[in-house]
């Protein structure tokens, strides 16, 4: 059996912690601040998700997907990123660039609140 080699940061003393970001979100959500907050960005985090799940059913990587786009790799960081920064939210003629891309399409529906 081989021998384990250990990190630079295992020799220094630190061990990593797991994390079970679900259990922390439910247990933040308990909070109605938190709650109130989470519910106005709960729609941003929703895009993004369908974004970054969309590649990586592609198999992409945001480099390639800049590049099918005719963008710069920073540029398509910020488009990912931009949907929960609420800062410049993508236009629907770059998502449909995005979507393209990525060999889909659009849709947009409404739900019922």
């Amino acid at each position: 059996m081989a021998k384990r080699i250990r990190t630079r940061s295992e020799e220094m003393g630190y061990r990593p912690v797991r994390a079970d970001l679900q259990a922390e979100l439910e247990r933040d959500l308990r909070d109605p601040a938190f709650r109130a907050e989470w519910e106005t960005i709960a729609d941003e985090f929703a895009a993004l998700d369908v974004l970054l799940d969309a590649r990586r059913r592609a198999g992409l990587t945001q480099e390639e997907v800049a590049e099918r786009m005719g963008v710069k790799q920073s540029a398509l960081a910020r488009i990912e990123t931009s949907l929960t920064s609420r800062k410049h939210a993508p236009s629907l003629a770059t998502l449909r660039k995005y979507a393209a891309a990525l060999g889909c399409r659009i849709e947009i529906r409404l739900a019922p609140q």
